[in-house]
Order: C-alpha cells, then structure tokens, then sequence
C-alpha cells in the first residue's frame, strides 16, 4: 500500500516521503520506514510525537490504509485562545470583528 509522510520542521518548510508499506502497517512503523526519528533532528522524539491521518489525531499504534496522508504535527508554542485574546487586547474592540472594514457609506451590518 502507498503511504504519504508529511513532516513540517518550521514555517515554509515541507519534507514529504511516498513509502510502500506491507499490509497492516502502522503509523509507527511508517515513521520507521522513511528513517525518522534519525532524519528528523528538529523534532523532539523522547516523548511520542503528535501524529495525524488527514488531520485527525492518531496514536501510533494505529493501523495504515492504502492512499493515507501521515502527518507529523509540531506542538502549539502558544495557546490560540490566548492568543486570540491578546490581539483582541491590543487592537480594541472597534477594529475587530467581521464588519471592521466596511465601505465608507456602507449600512451598518454590511
């Protein structure tokens, strides 16, 4: 079966592998076949790393289908709640929100 590996080190930068793996492959050892956790020396592979199917969360442990998209997540530096709230606070409430640029003229809500 035909495995695609997708890892992002840091912004603008993809590293992505096409494995073929047997049947009943599991994520971990895709993770195995393209040489990671050698070839990935930005990441922190002590603890398990975050690992999707397509963008859902996975444990390592679970079993490949043919034509899967494995994608290794980097961990949150910042909460986006947080993160959302302080750009809230440093903008204000005017020039936030959906109708912050409206046309000038414009009926309110438009």
């Amino acid at each position: 079966m035909q495995i695609e590996l997708v890892y992002c080190p840091g912004p603008r930068e993809v590293f992505c592998r096409h494995l073929v793996l047997p049947e009943g492959a599991r994520v971990e050892d895709a993770l195995r076949a393209a040489g990671w956790p050698a070839d990935a020396a930005t990441c922190d592979w002590g603890k398990a790393p975050l690992v999707g199917i397509w963008g859902r969360r996975h444990a390592l442990d679970h079993v490949l289908r043919d034509g899967d998209r494995v994608e290794v997540h980097r961990p949150l530096r910042v909460d986006p709640k947080v993160a959302r709230r302080e750009r809230f606070n440093r903008q204000g409430a005017r020039s936030t929100g959906l109708f912050a640029r409206k046309r000038p003229g414009a009926k309110s809500g438009y």
